[in-house]
């Protein structure tokens, strides 16, 4: 048994990670580039990267595939564009990433450090109503609030 930590770093060696520093310079060169936000829609709604598409983790396979009710057309279509996927702490991107180059996309690559650090290097977030998220609602957003029944038990 591999717990989820191992399991992401597992699949490290395989996927291309980016930080968010060259996220900016690809958006800034690139105006096809492709941001897929793999988070549940309560969290994307909550704060997200300005043009970035919603497709949860649980649903990424049959998004990326014709004929399914979750289909997305623009993700079926983007196989050879450049895709950068991201999540809050950069672990589900990886992941993500490794399944859709599985699927044949060529060109999708994890944003390391995940919102978390798109956040820390001060670029901009917005929530499902279209405004700017301000710095501390998305530092808030960003701390680990661990329930105790959460937390692992002490041996």
């Amino acid at each position: 048994m591999v717990s989820y930590r191992e399991l992401v770093q597992q699949c490290l060696p395989d996927i291309k990670e980016i930080m968010p520093w060259d996220l900016v310079a690809l958006m800034a060169e690139k105006h096809d580039i492709l941001i897929l936000d793999v988070r549940e829609p309560y969290e994307f709604d909550t704060l997200h990267i300005s043009g970035s598409i919603n497709v949860p983790r649980g649903i990424l396979e049959s998004a990326c595939e014709w004929d399914y009710e979750e289909t997305v057309s623009e993700l079926v279509k983007a196989r050879k564009r450049d895709i950068v996927v991201v999540c809050r702490s950069g672990h589900r991107s990886a992941l993500a990433v490794r399944t859709m180059q599985l699927l044949g996309y060529e060109q999708a690559v994890s944003l390391r450090t995940g919102l978390r650090g798109w956040n820390d290097y001060e670029e901009q977030l917005w929530n499902s109503a279209g405004s700017l998220v301000e710095p501390e609602v998305a530092d808030d957003y960003f701390t680990v609030k661990l329930r105790h029944d959460q937390k692992a038990p002490k041996v």
